[in-house]
């Protein structure tokens, strides 16, 4: 959830954001996505995915926080790197649903350049949702290639 995070916070505080780095970050139509593409009736896995993560966006989690769905404002011409996953990785754990789930969220994701005039999409080819975990290099370049940037 730290994309969203992030992306709702950079707008309304850009003296204070100088860049930002999505890996992977989640869509910003994830909740209304998921609700839609698992039933309410399912069971197993994909309904115990279904209420963790609905029950996680109205704000049963750590810190509280709830999360709905919105458009990507900007937040100016920040630096920002947009990383997504280059393997589904949702269809393995639910193959009912895992492929649909990886459409949309490859559909909502399309947004997220929109956060600023110098957005970079790219992809971690090697890479399921846990870039930092799979392919840590192309984290660190991400990271390492956006600090000099907001720094120079």
């Amino acid at each position: 959830m730290g994309g969203l995070i992030a992306t709702r916070y950079a707008p309304d505080h850009q003296d204070k954001v100088k860049g930002l780095v999505l890996l992977d970050a989640t869509s910003p139509t994830a909740g209304t996505d998921l609700g839609n593409r698992i039933p309410e009736s399912a069971t197993g896995p994909a309904g115990d995915m279904r209420a963790q993560n609905l029950s996680m966006f109205e704000g049963q989690n750590p810190e509280r926080l709830a999360f709905t769905d919105g458009e990507v404002r900007s937040a100016g011409d920040i630096p920002v790197r947009v990383i997504r996953q280059g393997q589904p990785y949702l269809a393995d754990m639910l193959p009912e649903y895992g492929a649909g789930l990886e459409e949309d969220w490859t559909k909502g994701r399309k947004a997220w350049p929109a956060l600023s005039g110098t957005s970079e999409p790219s992809t971690a080819e090697n890479s399921g949702h846990y870039i930092h975990v799979d392919e840590p290099e192309v984290a660190a370049e991400a990271i390492g290639t956006l600090t000099a940037r907001a720094a120079g």
